[in-house]
């Protein structure tokens, strides 16, 4: 197969990909740009809904306290689990946990750190986050809506693989990165296509692969063998029939001397009596704002199952961790974030060009030359 037959193949591919999918990529990628700065919005709307929490000398009320207090406020909810608490990371935050029901709606419940006093609560699927976050991640659809933000994604994959081919700039550099604005419209729009494309293509690329990865659970033993590394297997705990679980006061001094110096930001309760507890901590050098260092314990006897220092953690085990920042632009501090809710743009600005395209070559005569129409798609 000759080179103009296979870039034929995939510019029609392109196309067609673009065509279809274009403005579902619109909504996830408007989402996208929204949710880059979720952290900073959701802990400003907890101050604006609950109240500013003014840091004071005495310690914070214990994660054991916290843990009774949210369960005495829900003992006749048997529907409701408590499945995680967030640690305040500031002596001005809360403490936030969260409870899931049994057709996985979260509630989250926030108790001020000095005092215990809940200060409020909310349905996270009805708050403004709660649905952008749905809506990006399963068009507000459930599990149907997360399969087809997952195909998404990956047909997103294969756009950016096609178009980085059909780039001219791999012919003359700097052609490549020209936008001829004074130029024909049907010039100049091909330029903006192409520019906006080779600019935020590999930023699509991550952020698409990562989302079709978190959508397709089996994609993490693909992960894992590919970078020929040993799946951990998960923690168990051993009940033990007549004995409660261990206090989680115990639980935590047991998980910090596991990993010195690591600081907690969540822990994760145990689903079922066989399930690990599992304190989710961050190391002083750890970039990631929640920290991908884990220690498991036993929930009846403490014993520790398994530690996860970030640092020494297997390959496939790393590259996974790498999808949250690669996912929102954490990976290069603020620069980062704001590039990003600019590539969360780019599915807009390129399938309006893209169509603009198809218009001029489909169903317009255009008012210049078929040579320097020809040109204008080589540059």
């Amino acid at each position: 197969m000759n080179r103009k037959k296979l870039r034929s193949i995939f510019f029609y591919l392109h196309g067609s990909i673009g065509f279809f999918v274009g403005l579902l990529l619109i909504v996830i990628g408007l989402t996208g740009s929204l949710l880059v700065f979720e952290q900073d919005f959701d802990k400003w709307m907890i101050t604006r809904n609950y109240g500013l929490i003014t840091p004071q000398q005495v310690h914070f009320v214990s994660p054991e306290e916290v843990v009774n207090i949210i369960e005495a406020k829900y003992a006749t909810r048997e529907d409701l689990h408590l499945f995680r608490i967030y640690l305040p990371d500031s002596p001005s935050a809360p403490y936030v946990g969260q409870l899931s029901s049994a057709n996985d709606v979260r509630t989250e419940v926030f108790i001020h750190p000095y005092t215990g006093k809940i200060m409020g609560e909310q349905t996270q699927d009805h708050t403004l986050i709660g649905m952008i976050l749905s809506l990006h991640y399963s068009l507000m659809s459930g599990e149907t809506g997360s399969v087809i933000v997952g195909i998404a994604a990956f047909l997103m994959c294969l756009l950016c693989i096609s178009g980085l081919i059909l780039w001219p700039g791999w012919r003359k550099l700097i052609a490549g990165f020209k936008i001829k604005l004074n130029a024909h419209r049907q010039r100049a729009n091909f330029d903006i296509h192409k520019v906006a494309g080779i600019i935020t293509g590999v930023f699509l690329f991550f952020t698409g692969f990562t989302g079709f990865c978190w959508n397709f659970s089996f994609t993490e033993q693909i992960i894992y063998a590919v970078t020929f590394t040993k799946q951990p297997s998960s923690p168990v705990s051993k009940p033990i029939q007549g004995k409660s679980p261990l206090g989680l006061t115990e639980q935590l001094k047991i998980a910090h001397a596991a990993l010195p110096g690591a600081i907690t930001k969540s822990i994760y309760f145990p689903d079922k009596s066989v399930d690990a507890l599992q304190i989710r901590m961050k190391l002083p050098l750890e970039s990631v704002e929640y920290g991908n260092s884990n220690v498991y314990l036993d929930s009846y006897t403490g014993e520790v199952l398994r530690v996860d220092n970030a640092f020494k953690i297997p390959l496939g085990s790393r590259v996974l961790n790498s999808f949250v920042p690669l996912h929102y632009g954490t990976f290069g501090g603020l620069p980062t974030r704001i590039l990003y809710v600019f590539v969360g743009l780019a599915p807009l600005i390129l399938f309006v060009t893209g169509l603009m395209m198809y218009w001029y070559r489909y169903w317009t005569k255009p008012k210049i030359s078929e040579r320097s129409i020809e040109l204008s798609h080589k540059l």
